[in-house]
């Protein structure tokens, strides 16, 4: 008998578990990314905290985790899964680039970066403005750089980009970071980061490409700028999951699931950062896969 096939939306932590996990499941395994893999963890810097990895980029991991997948005969396409449907027991996945049919799908697409929504971001996106540190720092080396955030992955781009650039301000919209405190103190302890707290961003300006960042002084109401050559903002994520309706349930647009991963679909699984849950580390996207994988294998058995 064939193996039962399972389609995999996205390419993260999340989705590289699932793999391995249905893999040796004896389940096929296709995985959707319309990018690189690693998802967004493949843009850390450096990931301290993940277990016998004490100290490791998030590249690496990612990379590691995609030749375990590969090796145990994952099957990736490089396409983006812009519908989803299930009729007469079977999933059929619509992308770019063709169908897919499957027995069961997991979603874990993750989240999507967050964006300011104010003038100037989008012209300047990719002349200056940018959501991504590791991708873009080094086009900024010995110059002047803002980061715009107040969580971990804004500490994170700032330490990284200190060791790059001449200056890196770092904007906060409360008085406060909110991140974890070893990269708060790191942060502190270097020289050529200044902080702002209570600062709202309101503008980004340049003709050709960013010249600076105007922000509002939410102490003294009061305009100001910051002049700079790049500026990389961390602001938190976005889900982009209205296309699996109605085979999901949405909570501000994150898919519900119960403990199993399942969704109000039977044979459809929720992942990782795409799903509505309170604490999202690399750790966690990989219980969530893990849990996902050995539920849909639980409920292939029941149909065959």
């Amino acid at each position: 008998m064939l193996p039962k096939k399972v389609v995999i939306i996205g390419g993260g932590p999340a989705a590289l578990t699932a793999a391995i996990y249905l893999r040796r499941g004896g389940a096929s395994a296709t995985i959707l990314e319309k990018e690189a893999l690693g998802g967004q963890i493949a843009d850390c810097p450096k990931v301290d905290n993940y277990p016998a990895c004490p100290s490791i980029s998030g590249l690496e991991l990612a990379d590691k985790m995609a030749n375990q997948a590969m090796e145990l005969g994952a099957e990736i396409e490089l396409d983006e899964a812009l519908s989803l449907q299930k009729e007469g027991g079977l999933f059929s996945v619509k992308g770019n680039y063709g169908t897919y049919t499957a027995d069961a799908v997991i979603i874990a697409n993750g989240a999507k970066h967050a964006h300011l929504g104010v003038p100037g971001e989008d012209r300047l996106s990719g002349r200056g403005v940018s959501y991504c540190a590791v991708c873009d720092g080094a086009f900024f080396k010995n110059q002047e750089t803002v980061v715009i955030g107040d969580g971990n992955s804004a500490l994170q781009y700032a330490i990284l980009l200190s060791s790059l650039c001449k200056k890196v301000t770092v904007l906060t919209l409360f008085d406060r970071f909110f991140g974890e405190e070893s990269l708060a103190k790191t942060l502190s302890s270097l020289q050529n980061v200044e902080v702002i707290h209570n600062a709202s961003t309101t503008e980004f300006l340049g003709e050709n490409k960013l010249e600076k960042v105007l922000y509002l002084d939410k102490v003294g109401s009061e305009t100001k700028e910051a002049p700079c050559q790049g500026a990389f903002i961390a602001i938190g994520q976005k889900p982009d999951n209205d296309r699996f309706r109605p085979l999901v349930e949405l909570d501000k647009g994150y898919i519900v699931t119960d403990e199993t991963m399942a969704t109000l679909t039977p044979g459809l699984y929720a992942a990782g950062d795409t799903r509505v849950k309170k604490i999202r580390q690399v750790v966690t996207a990989d219980s969530d896969g893990a849990i996902a994988a050995l539920s849909a294998l639980s409920y292939l058995k029941n149909q065959s």
